[in-house]
């Protein structure tokens, strides 16, 4: 059991790809396109991939296939998504996939590891849940600023875990948090949460991650990102919904 009486969830999922293989295979290996993905905004691509004798189903997003939005520049969302892994990678939470950022079959775009999710799983009870995994999403969304946490962005895993997926419109310089995930608001952070903060606050400064964000990202982005860890570390709360734009993203699935 965590300090707070909540279960404890392992961090690594089973039955998936090792994190330092899967960038490897996604980075160096041959891209196949199988078919697309329809009710994606954006082109997304369902491919295969080998490098090897590795090879995996990967989603492969190029940068010409972005539709234009009116509060993110255009052709930055692929970036967008890479920052997120690279956040997600800090945290220890494995709650993005591994993506990397390559050259592609449709030029420049972001490729990740597919993840075969438990469809058995019923959504809409899982969000409304208290599920460990998803508190500590909750917290991760709230650093990268996620403005469209849709349930339809959760893969559950069998044995407990959860992937988060689809962060293009993250790390906004404005706060734009949307999400489905809003049961911990004004909650007191949970010490491992806040155990993680302190150090992504430590890499920020002072290690890679600062490094790489300011490589996917604007300067002011990046410096946001700072701002809004050492928020939540000073408060030592979840945030509440912002009353100048909408909690919930549309669906919320």
């Amino acid at each position: 059991m965590t300090a707070e009486g909540e279960p404890t969830l392992s961090t690594e999922p089973t039955g998936v790809m090792d994190d330092a293989t899967a960038l490897r295979l996604l980075k160096e290996g041959q891209i196949e396109v199988a078919g697309r993905l329809v009710e994606a905004t954006n082109m997304t691509l369902y491919c295969n991939i080998r490098y090897g004798e590795l090879r995996a189903a990967c989603v492969y997003k190029p940068v010409r296939g972005e539709r234009p939005l009116w509060d993110f520049p255009d052709g930055t969302l692929a970036a967008r998504e890479v920052a997120a892994f690279e956040v997600s990678a800090v945290t220890g939470w494995r709650i993005v996939p591994p993506t990397v950022y390559r050259d592609g079959p449709f030029g420049p775009g972001m490729c990740q590891l597919w993840i075969d999710a438990d469809e058995q799983v019923d959504l809409m009870a899982l969000i409304r849940s208290r599920h460990p995994a998803l508190r500590r999403m909750a917290v991760f969304d709230a650093v990268v600023n996620n403005a469209d946490r849709k349930g339809g962005h959760l893969l559950p895993m069998p044995e407990g875990h959860v992937y988060g997926v689809d962060h293009g419109v993250c790390f906004s310089a404005e706060d734009k948090l949307r999400t489905v995930l809003w049961q911990w608001r004004g909650k007191r952070l949970s010490r491992e949460a806040v155990n993680m903060l302190v150090n992504l606050d430590r890499e920020l400064e002072h290690g890679r991650l600062g490094r790489r964000l300011r490589e996917l990202l604007t300067l002011a982005e990046v410096e946001a990102v700072w701002q809004r860890v050492r928020r939540l570390v000073d408060t030592g709360v979840h945030p509440y919904p912002s009353e100048d734009w909408p909690a919930i993203p549309w669906p919320p699935i």
